[in-house]
């Protein structure tokens, strides 16, 4: 019997998450387990009709970001499930509040965008670490954004994006620490491009292009590439853009 993969993706609701659910559905032997906040909706009820290929299958769990409580219910139904280990662990759950200039931005998004771009993929991370560590070869993946880059934010000008960029820094710099202090595990944390997603749409448009640059599938079949590449020596404890591989500036 063929050795089973097991991945691990938060956010698959829609967007890079599902598509990556996608992505690995589509090959043999893979165990895809997908947090979702609604499994009612259209774009979840399109994943679970996906057609996996031979071996593979689907498992969606419950996680809202915001919730201390939501990945420990969710380990207890992976356990369930018979799930031994993960290999691996994409965090890309995410959620950015309205670009308002620095004066106007409540404190409410500061503590919405840390709870759900930092604090959410922490507390993921401590919840799966024993699943992690049962795996041959794991890696985990940060789904961070250039806009998290303290050192280009002037060439960028990315702080615009306070509540958000500030976030993203935070997981940046959890991704990190999770590198150093954790040395059996490859840590990634990736900018995903400027992706043709509600968000990146806006972006592109702020910046004066009509959409952004980088389809869905280009940016999962670059992220899936970059971590399958990724080792201790190369890629881990640094911010990759998944495009071309070059090291971000924290």
């Amino acid at each position: 019997m063929a050795e089973q993969t097991v991945v691990f993706i938060s956010g698959t609701s829609s967007g890079i998450g599902k598509a990556l659910a996608e992505h690995y559905l589509s090959k043999p032997n893979h165990t895809v387990i997908g947090s979702v906040r609604d499994d009612t909706t259209p774009s979840v009820a399109e994943l679970k009709s996906f057609k996996p290929a031979s071996g593979s299958s689907l498992l969606l769990v419950h996680i809202e970001s915001t919730s201390p409580d939501d990945p420990a219910k969710a380990l207890v139904a992976i356990e369930a499930a018979g799930v031994k280990h993960i290999d691996i662990v994409y965090a890309n759950a995410g959620g950015s509040p309205p670009v308002l200039p620095m004066d106007d931005v409540p404190v409410k998004d500061l503590l919405s965008s840390f709870q759900t771009n930092a604090v959410g993929p922490f507390v993921l991370f401590q919840t799966l670490k024993p699943l992690l560590q049962k795996s041959k070869a794991p890696k985990w993946a940060a789904i961070s954004s250039i806009s998290g880059s303290i050192g280009m934010m002037g060439t960028l000008g990315t702080h615009i994006t306070v509540a958000y960029g500030a976030s993203k820094a935070a997981l940046n710099w959890l991704t990190r620490a999770i590198h150093c202090s954790q040395p059996w595990l490859i840590t990634v944390a990736f900018h995903p491009g400027l992706v043709q997603t509600g968000p990146g749409n806006w972006i592109a448009r702020k910046i004066g292009m009509e959409q952004a640059p980088t389809t869905i599938d280009e940016s999962v079949s670059n992220l899936v590439k970059k971590l399958e590449e990724a080792t201790r020596d190369n890629y881990s404890g640094k911010f990759i853009n998944a495009i071309d591989g070059n090291e971000i500036p924290w």
